[in-house]
């Protein structure tokens, strides 16, 4: 069975909603950020080197990473299910999105996060990252016009993997800037899974 070890107010938690829209079955390991300094604690490196979260175990598999959890999953457990056949050019698009989530689209968020909480300090970082989100935002708002998911009318696993950045863009800029992720947003945050998610893997203040 995996086991999900996992993070409060973390990545993880998109992990949780991935099974729960397969109806998977698994075990959650609860860890909790250090109150005073937000980092994660160092139990985490007993079960991978990083100490990071998402993380997974079944077997004598860990697999860390979000992607690669993901990828994983679908693999192992999806059936086929939440991801276009293989065969088909809608598979090359649904590969884009996994990779493209962590490798590009999230760090203009995360250096907007650390521009408003510092100000001043980090002015000349925060136009940077401005121009970078609008840049990301723009094209994934785009691909999402006249559609409820990123591929189509279906929810995949490229929109489980993408929620991060949907979620913390709500965080951080004015939602009514990008209609079509706030619609997507709101779409994905009512599905039945991911309630049952928050639900076993506790609150999360992106999920509002």
């Amino acid at each position: 069975m995996i086991v999900v070890h996992h993070l409060n107010e973390s990545r993880s938690q998109r992990i949780l909603w991935l099974l729960e829209e397969l109806q998977a079955p698994y075990e959650i390991v609860f860890y909790q950020r250090d109150a005073r300094t937000g980092l994660a604690p160092v139990e985490l490196r007993e079960i991978h080197p990083l100490g990071k979260s998402p993380v997974i175990t079944e077997g004598d598999r860990v697999i860390a990473e979000s992607g690669a959890i993901i990828d994983y999953i679908i693999r192992r457990h999806g059936e086929g299910r939440l991801q276009p056949d293989p065969s088909s050019e809608l598979y090359d698009e649904y590969v884009q999105w996994l990779h493209y989530a962590e490798g590009s689209a999230i760090l203009p968020l995360v250096m907007k996060t650390l521009t408003l909480r510092v100000g001043k300090v980090l002015a000349p970082l925060g136009r940077q990252a401005d121009s970078e989100v609008a840049l990301h935002l723009g094209f994934i708002n785009e691909k999402l016009a006249g559609r409820d998911f990123l591929l189509g009318d279906e929810l995949t696993a490229a929109d489980v993997q993408m929620s991060f950045v949907g979620e913390l863009a709500g965080a951080v800029i004015d939602r009514g800037a990008y209609p079509n992720i706030e619609a997507w947003r709101r779409r994905f945050q009512a599905r039945p899974a991911y309630q049952a998610a928050l639900a076993r893997g506790g609150p999360s203040r992106l999920a509002q």
